[in-house]
Order: structure tokens, then sequence, then C-alpha cells
């Protein structure tokens, strides 16, 4: 029965492990029963989705992606919102996940009010991509932390706004000011580019003097924590072997069939972070919070 279970948080088809059985075991076990089986999954997702958030988790990362779910006899599209973190350990969590209907402010919102309740709390850094609706709910749940906008869908932007004899060029400037050691250097970088291809992609070169402090908040970290908090890489892997195990199911019957199978699978890779090399050492981190002045909202007590 736990095999069966494994297989479909696996990614095999009810159907394929309906003739898997039969020609193994020489018994049927019908769609149906399957997904029977794997309604044992709810109590101990649902607990993990509640779970107190009992550690301090500095840096948190945050994106959506978009699911076929059956509703009403109909097949609509839903959001999957889900938060991984770091944790004061240095290790990496799935902190939370959540089906809306739409990715707005107020979904968003209502995502992180979930999580700040929780014990979701004093996060240094937050990292998405830039889309309006989690934006403004970044800015209005975690007053006081940086919002860090991926430098990966930030380069796309600038590139499809500038002429394509422009792009080669503008990609080396963008991978200098990206990989400075300090914000001043990052400045000058950026002085640089706009004196150098403004006249070329006036409307790329706009869009990077407005969102330069955005895509550089991370440079107000220690060196060794940037390169892996300057994107959304990391969940985006993430959400690809989601998608890999979503491929196989297509459309999911019900909101509560899509919590209990992804909602497996990212126990399935918390538990393997947890477990696994530590993302960060933290020591380092920490003496940096301590040194800050008084005032900062994230310095020691």
């Amino acid at each position: 029965m736990l095999t069966m279970i494994e297989m479909v948080i696996n990614g095999v088809s009810t159907r394929k492990i309906e003739n898997i059985t039969e020609e193994l075991c020489g018994q049927s076990f019908s769609k149906s029963t399957v997904s029977k089986l794997c309604e044992n999954l709810d109590p101990i997702v649902e607990e993990f989705r509640q779970r107190p958030l009992e550690k301090h988790y500095p840096f948190v990362i945050v994106d959506a992606m978009y699911i076929k779910v059956r509703e009403d006899n109909r097949v609509r599209s839903k959001g999957l919102l889900i938060a991984t973190a770091v944790n004061e350990n240095g290790n990496r969590e799935v902190i939370g996940f959540q089906i809306s209907d739409t990715e707005s402010e107020t979904s968003w919102g209502d995502f992180f009010n979930e999580l700040k309740q929780r014990g979701l709390s004093d996060v240094d850094l937050i990292v998405s991509d830039n889309h309006k609706g989690l934006v403004n709910a970044i800015k209005k749940h975690f007053q006081g932390s940086s919002w860090q906008r991926c430098q990966t869908h930030f380069s796309r932007n600038i590139l499809d706004k500038a002429p394509k004899n422009q792009q080669p060029e503008l990609k080396r400037h963008l991978n200098r000011l990206y990989n400075t050691g300090t914000i001043e250097e990052a400045r000058c970088l950026l002085k640089e580019t706009l004196a150098n291809i403004e006249s070329k992609a006036p409307k790329a070169m706009a869009l990077l003097e407005e969102g330069f402090d955005d895509v550089m908040s991370v440079m107000s970290l220690p060196e060794k924590y940037r390169k892996r908090l300057r994107t959304t890489n990391s969940i985006e892997r993430l959400n690809e072997e989601i998608r890999r195990r979503d491929r196989v199911i297509r459309i999911y019957p019900n909101e509560q069939s899509v919590i209990r199978l992804l909602g497996a699978l990212l126990i399935e890779q918390d538990e393997k972070w947890s477990s696994g090399r530590k993302y960060f050492d933290m020591e380092e981190y920490y003496e940096f919070i301590n040194s800050r002045p008084s005032d900062h909202p994230f310095a020691a007590a």
C-alpha cells in the first residue's frame, strides 16, 4: 500500500499503477482504490502545512506556478503559492504553500498572514519576481524587510526592451553590475552603463535605472550570501520538480487532491533539505547582524 502511495507521489499515474499491480501481483487495484489510499496522506500534509515556524528565517523566497483543477464541471487555472526559506541553522525549508484563484495582492496577503500567524517574523530579505500583486503584498506585510527583485527575471525584462544588436553588450554590463563587490562600485557601473547604452536602448536603460535599488538589495548582506539570494532560481528548481510530476496528472480532480499530492512532494523535498548539506553557514550572517546599529530593524537585541 505504501509503495503505491509512493508511486503516485513520484509521478506514476493511477492508470499505470493499476496495470503494474495486475501484472506483478495478479491483482488489480483500481484508480479509485489508489486514490482512496492516497487520502491517508491528508492528515500528514495538513500537519506539515500548519506546523509552527519556531526558528528564525532571515531569508525567504516566494514564487507561484499555475496548475489545472476541475471545479464545478469546468477546468480552471489555479495558482500554487510557495514559500521557501533559509533557517537559522542554514538549512532550507518549505515553510508554506497555498492554492489560490488568483495571484493578486489579496491572495498573497492572505498567504503571508498565515505564515506570520504560524510564527514567521524578523525576515531580513525576501526574494521574488516583480509581479505587482506580490510586490505590493510584500511591502505591506514585511515592512522593514528588504525586497530583492530577482536578477534573472530583471535581466530578461531589460533585454526585451533593448534592440537585438545591443543585447550582447548589455548582458556584459549587467553581469559586471551584479558581481561587483560593493554598492558604491555598482553605482559607478550603473552610471557607466547608462552613459554607454542610453542613446542606443533608452527604454532598457530607463528600466535599469528605475529598478537598480531593488535588484541590488542583496548587496546589504555579506558577500558569501549574495549569489544564492539574488535570484529565485532555487525555488524555480523546486517548481520544475513539481511540474515534472504535474505533467502526469495534467488536471487535478479537485483542490484537495492538489494539496494532498503536491503537499506530499513538498514534504519529501523539505526532508531532503533538512537532512542534507547546509545551504549556508550562518555564523558570518549572525556576526554581521550583531554588528548593525542598534536602531536597525533586525539588529540583535
